[in-house]
């Protein structure tokens, strides 16, 4: 069996991360027979420098016709000043519009191991497992119209918030099908209290629920979530929510982890699905091998769960990354005296060699 897979490495610490998530996909792959069709594209600032867009059509096209696409990080501060539609990022809402991914699943997960790695305390963290379901194609992200204008000696700058019924009952329904398997609880974010889009949201979700009498569903407004998540994140089992709220959100809970260089992210919707670890481009430590690699292995074992429905497989990279830090090894971000600081490129390795004795 072959599949074929689209890496775009993009800027920054994408290519290093990417490469070590690569090493672990064809050795996990190898173990049960799957062989990988890997092709590799440049995306992001790489591809503005070259080809003058952050995203070419023919990159497009290959991605739609793959069956997982792997993604690194995008961005830099050098790309700053371009013009908007010209920005490294823009790459990325053309790919998750374009292929149709409309959610985002960002599970957050506090190993123990990593309990003292955080900057919050071991005894609020501990035993916290969340699945942040984010809608990923609407929102103000996408809403138009949207422009600057002058008006005389100040400017006026307008984003549009838009969402649709079946936008929203789609991402619901991927919610409470979550919750089934895990907890049976969808905590549905919104800001229904002042913002129209946020009523229609949760008047949707009630609806959605009907279907679903075995998950409890509550409703909690953005703001008390945000706090919430650092004074008892183990109350969380499925937080749903729209992509603005989403976006900020799923990099605070990030922090829970010990560091946002440990949250893998899948983006999948009806066809084909992306994986990328949640972080940046990092570019202060880009090229130099010391960037944490486990979000983005993280996401190749989201690839095997999702994309070819592998669970066994999924579970093996999730175990040997689990026993990699129950060893005492870490990567520049969550070092501590006493731990044994591994490159970029070591932390995979090891991880290759923990998936060997699983």
């Amino acid at each position: 069996m072959k599949k074929k897979i689209v890496v775009l490495p993009g800027d920054g610490i994408g290519p290093e991360v990417t490469q070590e998530a690569v090493k672990v996909l064809v050795t996990v792959g190898q173990k049960f027979g799957l062989d990988f069709d890997i092709q590799e594209y440049l995306i992001g600032g790489a591809s503005l420098d070259t080809h003058g867009v952050p995203v070419q059509q023919e990159v497009l096209e290959v991605c739609r016709k793959a069956d997982a696409v792997l993604l690194g990080a995008v961005g830099g501060p050098q790309w700053d000043e371009v013009p908007k539609d010209k920005r490294p990022e823009m790459a990325l809402l053309r790919l998750r519009k374009e292929l149709g991914l409309f959610t985002n699943l960002r599970p957050v997960k506090v190993f123990e191991p990593l309990l003292n790695a955080s900057t919050l305390k071991s005894d609020v963290i501990c035993g916290t497992d969340i699945l942040l379901v984010r809608e990923l194609t609407g929102g103000i992200y996408f809403g138009q119209p949207r422009f600057t204008e002058s008006l005389g000696r100040e400017e006026r700058a307008v984003d549009t918030v838009e969402y649709r019924t079946s936008e929203i009952e789609r991402i619901a329904e991927v919610a409470f099908e979550a919750a089934r398997s895990r907890g049976k609880k969808v905590t549905s974010v919104d800001k229904a209290n002042i913002l129209a889009t946020s009523q229609l949201w949760r008047k949707t979700v009630k609806h959605v629920a009907e279907e679903y009498s075995d998950v409890h569903l509550e409703h909690m407004l953005v703001d008390n979530c945000a706090m919430q998540l650092i004074r008892n994140p183990r109350q969380f089992d499925v937080i749903l929510t729209e992509n603005m709220f989403g976006d900020i959100l799923s990099d605070e809970a990030a922090m829970l982890t010990g560091s946002i260089g440990m949250l893998p992210s899948a983006s999948i919707g009806k066809g084909v699905g992306l994986y990328e670890p949640v972080h940046g481009s990092a570019p202060d430590i880009a090229g130099k091998n010391l960037a944490n690699p486990l979000a983005a292995i993280g996401s190749g074992a989201l690839m095997f769960r999702y994309s070819f429905n592998m669970e066994e497989a999924a579970q093996i990279i999730e175990m040997a990354i689990g026993m990699v830090l129950n060893d005492g090894f870490r990567s520049q971000d969550l070092v501590a005296p006493g731990q044994k600081l591994l490159s970029t490129s070591e932390m995979g390795d090891m991880v290759i060699k923990k998936v060997f004795s699983v």
